[in-house]
């Protein structure tokens, strides 16, 4: 009964996940809630190779220009193969040989209004499964769109650095090349506490902050010293906390997570400086769990599947 609430059997997503289909309509997902206190202790392949994708929605709190924004937040992961060379998800990856790595996508979106104007935000972390052999992420983007224009920054891990790529409309930030030390970026994080959280860095850590981080205060591209903190949970015997207190920028992040297999993330937040000028001050976005179902989207792109938006509660 438990593998048929959790819907397909175990399947390779890594060759299916984001791929055509021609069917329409809308097939069986699982509403991972109403399963979740039935799950039996399951392996890493039960839960991430089922051909589908974690797809989370949160009730964003963010703080932009000095002031809260109401605003939705998504976090979808998802397995798939990708190519070690060209930092890219493979076509044919039976055709590919040593070059496939199977990785952990994380997907994150967040959508918020200032005002008149909208930001929708994307990130994503492209991070080895493999982490004895690949301890970093391979790629990390991010990109924000909003009204007065664009940007998107590239992160890619070469040898013993990685390399950026930042384009912006901003004079100072646009069409820039960086070379930073290949620490601990912060945006590994998120995929770390999904694959494995005894892997947590924890005390006195060297980290480059994230790239959200990056775009919204319009920082110096820099490795910062931090200070990383895992405790349980006052609040919630079956969540964990994990704070990264950034002292030289006044930040700090704490994400929790759920203390058992496969680990879901239920909320986080972020506090740091907000908004320019006068209107500059300390503020704190949140964003806490809404919904959360398994599915293959990539062929959830029909009318009839808008429903699941509802299901995710996002209209």
């Amino acid at each position: 009964m438990i593998r048929k609430l959790l819907g397909l059997a175990i399947v390779c997503a890594l060759s299916s996940s984001c791929g055509v289909d021609n069917q329409g309509g809308s097939s069986e997902y699982t509403l991972i809630d109403e399963v979740q206190a039935a799950l039996p202790p399951a392996s890493f392949g039960d839960y991430w190779y089922q051909g589908k994708a974690e797809i989370t929605s949160y009730t964003l709190k963010q703080a932009r220009y000095g002031e809260i924004h109401d605003g939705h937040a998504v976090l979808i992961f998802v397995t798939e193969d990708f190519s070690a060379s060209k930092q890219v998800k493979l076509d044919n990856p039976q055709e590919a040989g040593d070059d496939v790595v199977k990785i952990l996508k994380l997907n994150a979106t967040r959508k918020f209004n200032t005002g008149i104007y909208p930001y929708s935000i994307m990130g994503s972390v492209y991070s080895p499964i493999d982490r004895v052999r690949y301890p970093h992420p391979l790629k990390i983007n991010m990109s924000v769109q909003e009204w007065c224009g664009q940007a998107f920054v590239q992160m890619n891990l070469r040898g013993e650095q990685y390399q950026i790529q930042q384009y912006s409309y901003f004079e100072r930030e646009g069409d820039r090349t960086i070379a930073l030390d290949a620490v601990i970026p912060e945006d590994e994080i998120w995929t770390t506490i999904r694959l494995n959280p005894s892997d947590l860095p924890t005390g006195s850590v060297r980290m480059i902050p994230g790239t959200l981080y990056q775009r919204f205060s319009h920082a110096t591209w820099d490795v910062q010293n931090a200070t990383a903190t895992l405790k349980a949970d006052i609040q919630d015997a079956n969540l964990m906390a994990y704070t990264i207190s950034y002292p030289e920028i006044n930040r700090t992040l704490t994400i929790k997570y759920n203390t058992f297999f496969p680990y879901e993330i239920e909320s986080w937040q972020e506090t740091a400086r907000s908004g320019f000028g006068r209107r500059a001050k300390m503020m704190t976005t949140t964003s806490v769990r809404n919904k959360r179902i398994m599915t293959a989207y990539w062929s959830k792109n029909h009318v009839a599947d808008l429903g699941l938006r509802g299901d995710l509660g996002l209209d």
